[in-house]
């Protein structure tokens, strides 16, 4: 066992660092009352509409780190660094963009496994009456906030804890241990006059610094959004296939950091900064799963990835895409089918061809909304 608390915080720290971890803070582990009334705020107001899992009950438990680890002393807060070089591709065709975390294999895959021996480690280092749980960002805890207060970075406007070494781009994780690990005072930084990323947001999502109206956000729209995007907003997808990192792009915490050197995190190891659309509508439901088994694309499931597919298509206005938008109106899937619609209805300037294929579904199609996007989109 180790002797101090302050022995046990710097042993922690190189085993941690040891796995892999870029940044390591402690905290005590008090309750976290102010983000509790922050994000019941939200619920109420209806930020968080269509996240099912985030009710009050949740909110509170995720607050309480007492409720979550009975006997909890102290935090530990990690964090792991991936952005990659933005790829030079030639050739692009017709590509959806990618948000970075999603360019490799998925990090829950990947972090867990070092968060459990590392866990490992401190009951070692701590004595085996030493308690532990951990957290990637599937589990109840304000993951945000613990880092905040261990210091491993701070929550900028744009609602991302910023850290001083790698901006933005940091996987974040945590161990809630009995075990007494010494901590240090944090100095609190903010922004400052800065909101280059509230004015750069495309869908207005922030109502204001560190305040995300969800239902708005292009991440959450083309991933865990599960029905059709609003009309309004999907202009404003711009070329986002999955996830968005607008407000992370324009940040200057993001400007001189420096690149991930996990190789586990690798864009090698998963599908890369942009896919190419056309080929995602040849995809079943089989063959979506084999093509994107252990990325995080697999939480947008098939239907939310070609919806997502078509607006983009609808978006980049390329001709091209008009016959894989044709046949998407024949899919399974009414989700598609509706979306694949309105991308032919923004091309019917450009060509003969869209209407057509819209005016020959309709005389076919049965589903009421489905049939309300098609004669939308001829008009």
């Amino acid at each position: 066992m180790v002797a101090s608390m302050e022995a046990l915080a710097q042993a922690v720290r190189e085993r941690a660092e040891g796995l892999g971890f870029d940044l390591v803070g402690f905290a005590p582990a008090a309750p976290f009352e102010r983000e509790r009334e922050l994000i019941l705020e939200d619920l109420a107001r209806g930020h968080l509409t269509g996240m099912s899992w985030i009710t009050a009950d949740r909110v509170r438990l995720s607050c309480d780190p007492e409720a979550l680890l009975p006997g909890v002393r102290t935090i530990v807060a990690l964090g792991t660094a991936y952005a990659r070089p933005e790829p030079q591709v030639e050739n692009a065709g017709l590509r959806g963009r990618v948000a970075r975390y999603a360019w490799s294999r998925d990090y829950h895959d990947v972090v867990p496994p070092k968060l459990r021996t590392l866990a490992a480690e401190i009951v070692g280092l701590a004595g085996k009456e030493t308690r532990c749980r951990t957290f990637v960002d599937t589990g109840p805890l304000v993951d945000r906030a613990a880092a905040e207060r261990a210091g491993v970075g701070f929550v900028g406007k744009n609602t991302c804890v910023l850290t001083g070494r790698f901006g933005s781009y940091v996987l974040l994780s945590a161990i809630l241990t009995t075990a007494e690990i010494s901590t240090e005072h944090v100095a609190q930084r903010d922004c400052g006059s800065c909101q280059l990323c509230l004015d750069a947001c495309p869908t207005d999502a922030f109502v204001g610094p560190r305040q995300l109206d969800a239902t708005r956000c292009i991440s959450y729209l083309t991933i865990e959004h599960r029905g059709p995007i609003p009309i309004p907003l999907r202009s404003q997808i711009g070329s986002w296939v999955f996830g968005c990192d607008v407000c992370q792009e324009v940040c200057p915490w993001n400007r001189a950091r420096p690149f991930a050197a996990h190789e586990e995190l690798a864009p090698e190891t998963g599908v890369g900064a942009n896919l190419d659309l056309v080929e995602l509508f040849d995809l079943d439901d089989a063959a979506f799963r084999q093509r994107f088994r252990g990325t995080p694309l697999t939480r947008a499931k098939r239907s939310g990835l070609l919806r997502n597919a078509a607006v983009v298509l609808g978006n980049l206005g390329d001709p091209v895409a008009i016959p894989s938008l044709a046949h998407a109106l024949d899919d399974v899937d009414p989700l598609v089918r509706r979306h694949a619609a309105w991308a032919l209805g923004q091309l019917g300037e450009k060509s003969s061809e869209a209407p057509s294929a819209l005016r020959a579904k309709l005389a076919a199609e049965t589903d009421p909304d489905v049939m309300e996007e098609l004669l939308a989109a001829l008009q």
